[in-house]
């Protein structure tokens, strides 16, 4: 007799028009799952259609406005009836010293990378606390543990992912809703390229900023990371039922995250017996 297949589930992905997004959708559907891939121009996932409207759904979603939030959620339910994977991938980035980056870009930015997603989870909380189960994968980054020189802005977005989804997994724990946050390293998706910001660089800043400029614009399209690899990985996370918190992906992020780890041990030892001469006596 042939093995039980696992029951599928129901995906909602935000920011499915490229990179990790749209190989997740592409990955989930070979696999037999049913997804909600969302876009701010939905026909941008034409070409991922299955043609079997009880697997895939394409919705338009700007995820730094509200209603459209709501609007693609109700959707989804309308159509699945229910949602068991809430995957926060939209996103970019920007690279500049602070100087470099004009205020309105700082702002945009956090919209999307963080307010957007703060608002796409709650809009899916509601439904995820009523049927006692799910997941929700927020895509951080490596740059959310450990800085950069010139993405100090990105690096502040993922900082809050990381903080906010720590909080989040204690918040839901009980409740039957498993929190992980995605920390990819470089991947070869088009994060370097279109979906980056690189404003104008000022003198000031050629020998600190200069280097991670030129390094972006090298690295792009020969990032070591496979996004294939990463959105199979995400998927057996969710059907193998993962407790893990943190999920670093490719090893430049084990690297970094463990270069991370040494300096945090070794400040800790160093500043510890200043820091424990601060309470006040027993």
């Amino acid at each position: 007799m042939p093995e039980p297949t696992a029951p599928t589930k129901v995906w909602f992905i935000t920011g499915c028009s490229s990179g990790l997004g749209r190989v997740l959708v592409q990955e989930l559907l070979a696999a037999g799952h049913r997804v909600a891939a969302t876009a701010r121009t939905p026909d941008s996932l034409r070409d991922l259609d299955p043609g079997d409207p009880a697997r895939f759904l394409a919705l338009p979603l700007d995820v730094t406005d509200d209603e459209s939030i709501q609007a693609a959620v109700a959707a989804a339910l309308a159509r699945f009836g229910r949602l068991d994977v809430l995957v926060n991938n939209a996103g970019y980035g920007v690279v500049g010293a602070l100087e470099e980056i004009p205020e309105g870009e700082i702002r945009r930015i956090f919209d999307t990378n963080v307010f957007g997603l703060l608002e796409t989870t709650r809009a899916v909380l509601p439904t995820l606390r009523s049927q006692g189960s799910g997941w929700i994968l927020n895509i951080s980054s490596i740059a959310g543990i450990a800085a950069t020189p010139g993405f100090g802005v990105y690096n502040a977005t993922k900082f809050a992912v990381e903080g906010f989804s720590e909080a989040l997994a204690l918040d839901v724990g009980k409740l039957g809703i498993r929190v992980h946050i995605i920390e990819p390293g470089p991947f070869r998706t088009d994060f370097a390229g279109r979906s980056l910001v690189n404003p104008p660089p000022m003198a000031a800043y050629a020998a600190t900023v200069g280097p991670t400029r030129r390094y972006v614009t090298d690295i792009d399209g020969r990032q070591k990371g496979d996004p294939v690899r990463a959105a199979r990985a995400m998927i057996r996370l969710v059907e193998e039922g993962s407790d893990a918190l943190r999920i670093p992906m490719g090893k430049a992020a084990v690297d970094r995250l463990r270069v991370k780890l040494r300096q945090v041990t070794r400040e800790l030892e160093a500043g510890e017996a200043a820091a424990l001469a601060m309470d006040f006596p027993e």
